[in-house]
């Protein structure tokens, strides 16, 4: 039999692996995530219930809010280790002053993240020190401050306005669910449509040009680092809020994690110079559906980290043959 393509005279197109990188880094996390939900739909009992979405969106608010500060400090080609221990550092500072009310205690908690974030961004915009080990320092540090100010001890919470904040409803959505939605579409605005989004996304790109095209480059690394503890900041009080207790031992482990895995899944490279919103809200729905559908189906959690492993891996390798091209 004769090939079509010898007898013509042309070949046939080969398979471009880089477009279908790229594809995959762009677009991939939406279709996965239908993916799963579809798989789930066919194979797992109830998953598919308000009760249960309920509960999976109010799970992955905190982490959404930590990822959209994850992302704007990638977007400019750093990273902040220190997320956990701002969540920690927060908790720690809610019940000391929650006899002065809810909003006060909110406030100087929202506070200390922004103090941490000047820290980090001061380390990594002035002093030049890599953003891996500049923020290494308040991971460590933050969270041993959490604990002396906590006195090592879990506490409970009582305040009804904060408790409310955890665990109310606003027009039928979870108040914790809608705050995480406003945030989403507040920094796709501050990235999309604001000239300091446009520097983000410039000094990620190239730091050398963007300083000699007279960009304030420090300046907007600094804020970039406030904006990711006041956001890391504001996940613990909500964190603290639907546990109605505060445990600076535990709240915000290896959230740093979460938060870049689900920017890098979502498409931000981490070399900088893009920034995905609406990806990085569907990587950490992707990744919560993993581990939910795994433990749904009696699988250790071990394996759902497994599985998260490769999705990492997945998400590299594509964003690496995205800038390949």
């Amino acid at each position: 039999m004769t090939d079509v393509t010898a007898a013509t005279g042309t070949a046939a197109p080969a398979f471009d692996r880089q477009r279908a990188a790229r594809y995959l880094s762009s677009h991939g996390v939406y279709g996965a995530v239908a993916v799963l939900l579809l798989v789930n739909a066919a194979f797992t009992d109830h998953f598919l219930t308000i009760g249960n979405l309920r509960t999976q969106l109010i799970q992955v608010a905190p982490v959404v809010i930590v990822a959209l500060g994850m992302a704007m400090v990638i977007g400019t080609e750093g990273v902040d280790l220190s997320v956990g221990s701002v969540m920690a550092l927060a908790a720690a500072v809610l019940p000391l002053y929650l006899g002065y009310g809810a909003v006060p205690a909110i406030a100087l908690a929202l506070v200390a993240g922004v103090a941490v974030g000047a820290v980090n961004g001061t380390l990594v915009a002035v002093v030049g020190l890599q953003p891996i080990v500049a923020t290494l320092a308040l991971f460590v540090g933050g969270r041993g401050l959490a604990l002396v100010f906590a006195g090592g001890q879990l506490k409970q919470i009582h305040n009804p306005a904060l408790l409310s904040l955890g665990g109310d409803d606003v027009l039928g959505v979870p108040a914790v669910v809608l705050v995480a939605g406003l945030l989403a579409v507040a920094v796709g605005f501050v990235v999309r449509r604001t000239t300091f989004g446009r520097q983000l996304v410039a000094v990620g790109g190239n730091r050398a040009a963007s300083q000699l095209a007279g960009l304030p480059v420090r300046r907007v690394l600094f804020g970039a680092y406030i904006v990711c503890g006041a956001f890391a900041a504001f996940a613990g009080v909500l964190a603290t809020a639907r546990l109605t207790a505060s445990d600076p031992s535990a709240l915000g482990n290896l959230m740093e994690l979460s938060a870049i895995t689900a920017v890098v899944v979502g498409g931000t490279p981490l070399t900088g110079g893009r920034i995905r919103v609406l990806g990085t809200v569907f990587g950490a729905l992707l990744m919560q559906l993993v581990r939910a559908t795994l433990i749904k189906h009696d699988l250790p959690d071990s394996g759902a980290q497994m599985a998260q492993a490769v999705i990492i891996l997945v998400a590299v390798y594509a964003a690496r043959e995205r800038r390949a091209r």
